[in-house]
């Protein structure tokens, strides 16, 4: 008889072996759903993964990976506090297009005037936007005892919804002919957020979600709120026990994943997407759920799964321009990491018995 045993204590070998599992689990099943769809399951997988790094036109690819991996480092870095004290902010979309709403609603409220206050300013509003947004959570779940999934999640379409407002209205190019979106930022110098070093993909998200990084580490292993973020998701009685208080925890938590999610947002619209638009979100927010995970909630782990899922969108891409493969299979696929991650990370908890002998 087969049957799950909970183990005495939790494998750290599995624990840290469980993101290289999935990875490769969601190769070999993306493999047969690719053969499925008729085309060379080792070809595609090659696409996705070879190509954008050492391909024939890797040198155009190559600064990409830091383009897309930026705003999923810095949602993701934001998330993983809240999830390391069991704290579930899943609307970090909404707190994203809020913060870029925000942020180039400062820099359009100065054009045409050129100052170097003004792209900090657009920073500031970005990140305040995404605060503020990410509040709404932190306030019913501290005063009324709410959901904060619920809440931020349906705060996601509520977010949508004045996206698509703004296009349409208030932040609407008066010079646009009429089309829905705003004026492209990237024609507006101090509102620009250009690269650093040309053609590296290296812009201020970039250094924003290395300084991240760096800080949520140094939070996580030297400063007594790591300590307390830490202690509440293990053992939340003992976090009271010892003093850690709940209703501040919840309000930092949200706040500053909504900070951060608010900062990717505005980072992106001031550069690679250059405008608000209807369609300005793509996903970025749900995405760095998976990022978090499959970082094992360690900044350092975060920005190398950060990297990886930026890898997926850019050989995504290739893989649907090259050899016809559907949005919706690579859209599977990278579904399939998070639930080939949640599947496997079971077993850092539980191991098989086949009767009496023990399996994993």
């Amino acid at each position: 008889m087969i049957r799950l045993e909970k183990r005495p204590q939790p494998s750290r070998a599995f624990s840290l072996a469980t993101p290289v599992l999935a990875v490769l689990a969601t190769m070999f099943f993306g493999g047969l759903l690719f053969a499925a769809l008729g085309k060379d399951p080792l070809v595609a997988i090659k696409t996705i993964f070879w190509d954008p790094l050492f391909g024939e036109f890797a040198f155009f690819y190559r600064p990409q990976l830091l383009i897309k991996g930026a705003p999923l480092v810095l949602i993701a870095i934001g998330l993983s506090l809240g999830f390391k004290a069991g704290i579930w902010n899943i609307g970090a979309e909404g707190q994203y297009i809020m913060g870029a709403l925000f942020g180039a609603a400062v820099g359009l409220a100065f054009y045409p005037a050129q100052s170097v206050f003004i792209f900090p300013l657009m920073v500031l509003a970005g990140a305040f936007g995404g605060w503020i947004w990410a509040m709404i959570p932190a306030l019913l779940k501290v005063r009324f005892g709410t959901n904060e999934i619920l809440v931020s999640l349906m705060l996601v379409y509520v977010a949508e919804q004045f996206l698509a407002s703004m296009s349409l209205g208030l932040l609407k190019n008066p010079e646009g002919f009429g089309f829905p979106g705003s004026r492209n930022l990237q024609q507006y110098e101090s509102a620009f957020n250009a690269d650093i070093i040309e053609g590296s993909g290296m812009h201020w998200g970039v250094v924003a979600a290395f300084i991240a990084v760096i800080l949520a580490y140094v939070l996580l292993t030297k400063h007594r709120l790591g300590f307390a973020i830490r202690v509440t998701g293990e053992a939340p009685r003992a976090a009271r026990f010892s003093g850690v208080n709940p209703a501040r925890l919840v309000l930092f938590c949200l706040g500053m994943s909504g900070l951060l999610a608010g900062l990717a947002g505005l980072f992106e619209v001031s550069g690679p997407a250059g405008q608000v638009t209807i369609d300005f979100n793509v996903g970025y927010g749900f995405t760095a759920i998976i990022v978090a995970f499959l970082g094992r909630l360690h900044p350092v782990g975060i920005l190398l799964a950060g990297l990886l899922m930026a890898l997926t969108y850019i050989g995504g891409d290739i893989a649907q321009s090259n050899l016809g493969l559907p949005a919706a299979a690579i859209q599977v696929f990278q579904g399939m990491l998070l639930f080939f991650l949640l599947a496997l990370d079971m077993f850092t908890n539980y191991r098989l018995r086949f009767g009496r002998g023990e399996v994993a």
